[in-house]
């Protein structure tokens, strides 16, 4: 009889080729190839907030409104994407309105990931804030376009009777063009997907299947990586990965190809 299997997709790094870039806001500094997860976890107190908007909304407003005025005039979302220590929505939010960051700080991330990403799937745009000083220490824009094998993978999985799933710390918004053109259904999409629930996740999808795959590419992959049947940490993007993010691995690819393989020795 053959076996259940599903396999769960983070989908910055994994699925999609992501483009990043922070502006230090101490600073000024224009910071390129940095990884989100990683600001998040070089100080215990800092989460990713992300900004459930059209870069095209933030365009069309004044580059110096504060961003609190944007999110509050235009009723922005915001979710916690991930976080060094459990964070709240408020706590974030009193953190955003106490800063002077300016739309134009955005904006100015934004522009370089549009410029140095072509073809881009989508842009999205992010807010760190710390605790421990009550501030902002980093804007910063993400771009992804689809790694080349990525649509026929998916569809070769979906042929051998494997279903697939995503689980993202990204916004439902861009999930979904994601989702539809890898033609996986929306009740299969898990968006704003933290550490603790990309693992509760993958243990539920236990219950469902005999065998279930992780495969992810940051530090915020590594709880459900552990609670996987199969975790697999994929090297496709093409950064440097932190050995402990490995060595929560069953398996280590550079391809995501290499995922089809795995699951017919299964």
């Amino acid at each position: 009889m053959q076996k259940s299997i599903a396999v769960v997709f983070d989908s910055a790094g994994t699925l999609l080729h992501m483009y990043r870039v922070a502006k230090d806001i101490g600073s000024g500094n224009i910071l390129t190839g940095v990884e989100s997860t990683d600001l998040v976890a070089q100080r215990k107190g800092r989460a990713l907030i992300v900004l459930h908007t059209e870069p095209a909304v933030i365009l069309g407003v004044d580059r110096n409104m504060r961003v609190i005025d944007f999110i509050d005039d235009h009723g922005i979302a915001i979710d916690i994407s991930c976080a060094s220590i459990p964070f709240s929505l408020d706590e974030a939010y009193d953190i955003i309105k106490d800063s002077d960051i300016k739309v134009g700080d955005i904006l100015q991330v934004v522009d370089v990931v549009k410029v140095h990403c072509p073809k881009i799937f989508y842009v999205a745009a992010g807010i760190i804030v710390d605790s421990n000083d009550h501030s902002v220490p980093y804007v910063l824009s993400t771009g992804g376009r689809m790694f080349h094998d990525t649509k026929d993978t998916v569809g070769q999985l979906k042929s051998r009777g494997v279903d697939v799933y995503i689980a993202s710390g990204d916004s439902r918004r861009n999930l979904r063009q994601l989702a539809e053109c890898i033609d996986i259904p929306m009740g299969r999409v898990y968006d704003i997907a933290t550490t603790r629930e990309k693992a509760r996740i993958i243990l539920d999808l236990k219950e469902k299947y005999d065998s279930v795959m992780m495969v992810g590419d940051g530090l915020n992959d590594i709880l459900a990586l552990r609670a996987a049947d199969i975790g697999v940490v994929t090297l496709q993007q093409g950064d440097e990965r932190p050995e402990k993010l490995e060595r929560s691995a069953d398996m280590v690819i550079r391809d995501i190809g290499e995922v089809l393989d795995i699951v017919d020795s299964l």
